[in-house]
């Protein structure tokens, strides 16, 4: 897989903002174990590993080690665990979308069930088929390369490589970000109302900072994926990338672009958390993590919990174990 000069410095680039990002959101998932962090922290791992596979297979095999042909076997295989990392990378976002959608349209079920232990076990679910997916494309075509027409194995693994890392993740994107939005702007109309009539409401209806990350970040997706999508279905139904220079270029800008989507990532967190900006700082910086993590939630009222019985119940045994005063025997007897 030949690249150009510059979007292999560009991808050096992109992984050293991922290595930065990965170190601040590990800091900030052992600091407050939220969920939250543990999907960015799989969705960045899973963009650093796409990058190195990428570089691996176009620069490493074809340039820097061999400086002969590459065995079909090797190259098929490191392409394999690209499309899976690829794949790990989109599919990482979705449970996140489905816990912003949860925490706030059903906010007591959102406080059961998420937590760092079980957002880890989705994490190695959505890993798991991940890699199974990427099995497949073991007998992907270099489009670079191959210079016949597209068969009809390659007609289904480019429609299966499309809907799987796009068209299915924008679906569902679009609708949990379109409840998501109804459900907002649904409580800003009982804000009003309530404001209407004198009275006050609970539950906020401004944009969270989290939620408006999530959008930011999905819609962010949508917008430089697209182009990649369009030149591989181009590439299927009217000329082919080894072909034509044109189709050539575009496949490699529209690349560079999807790539440039996990720098975007980057800039959003700073823009919109106030922590992780506190955690780049703190790493740059070269500063300590907190020694004594804070503890889940679920963890804290379990410990409230049981903190609360054990004085109830050495009260009570103080009550048992105080002789009664005379005036409060005779009230006994």
């Amino acid at each position: 897989m030949a690249q150009h000069p510059a979007s292999r410095r560009m991808r050096a680039a992109l992984r050293r903002v991922n290595i930065l990002t990965l170190v601040a959101l590990y800091r900030l998932a052992v600091h407050t174990q939220k969920a939250l962090y543990v999907y960015l922290l799989a969705l960045t791992g899973s963009d650093i590993l796409s990058q190195l596979f990428i570089i691996f297979v176009g620069f490493l095999l074809e340039t820097a080690v061999f400086h002969r042909d590459v065995p079909v076997l090797l190259l098929r295989s490191v392409s394999m665990m690209e499309f899976s990392a690829n794949h790990a990378s989109i599919w990482a976002t979705v449970p996140l979308t489905v816990d912003r959608y949860v925490a706030l349209c059903h906010p007591l079920l959102h406080r059961q069930i998420s937590y760092p232990a079980r957002a880890r076990r989705i994490i190695a679910v959505v890993l798991t088929l991940a890699l199974a997916s990427g099995v497949p494309f073991f007998w992907w075509s270099d489009m670079w390369r191959v210079s016949r027409a597209p068969n009809s194995l390659d007609t289904a693994l480019i429609w299966t490589h499309v809907t799987i890392i796009y068209f299915l993740p924008c679906c569902i994107f679009l609708l949990l970000n379109s409840l998501i939005i109804l459900r907002l702007r649904k409580r800003q109309r009982q804000q009003m109302c309530q404001d209407e009539s004198g009275q006050q409401l609970a539950v906020p209806s401004k944009l969270g900072k989290t939620t408006a990350m999530l959008l930011a970040v999905t819609s962010v997706f949508a917008v430089l994926w697209a182009p990649r999508t369009g030149v591989v279905l181009y590439h299927l139904y009217v000329s082919s990338v080894h072909s034509d220079w044109r189709v050539h270029l575009a496949y490699d800008l529209a690349n560079m672009l999807a790539m440039l989507n996990t720098a975007v990532n980057f800039f959003l967190y700073c823009f919109v958390s106030k922590p992780f900006r506190g955690a780049v700082r703190d790493v740059l910086l070269f500063r300590g993590a907190p020694l004594h993590p804070r503890r889940p939630l679920h963890h804290q009222r379990n410990a409230a919990n049981a903190s609360t019985s054990s004085i109830s119940s050495s009260k009570r045994s103080q009550r048992e174990v105080t002789p009664l005063s005379p005036k409060r025997a005779d009230i006994k007897i």
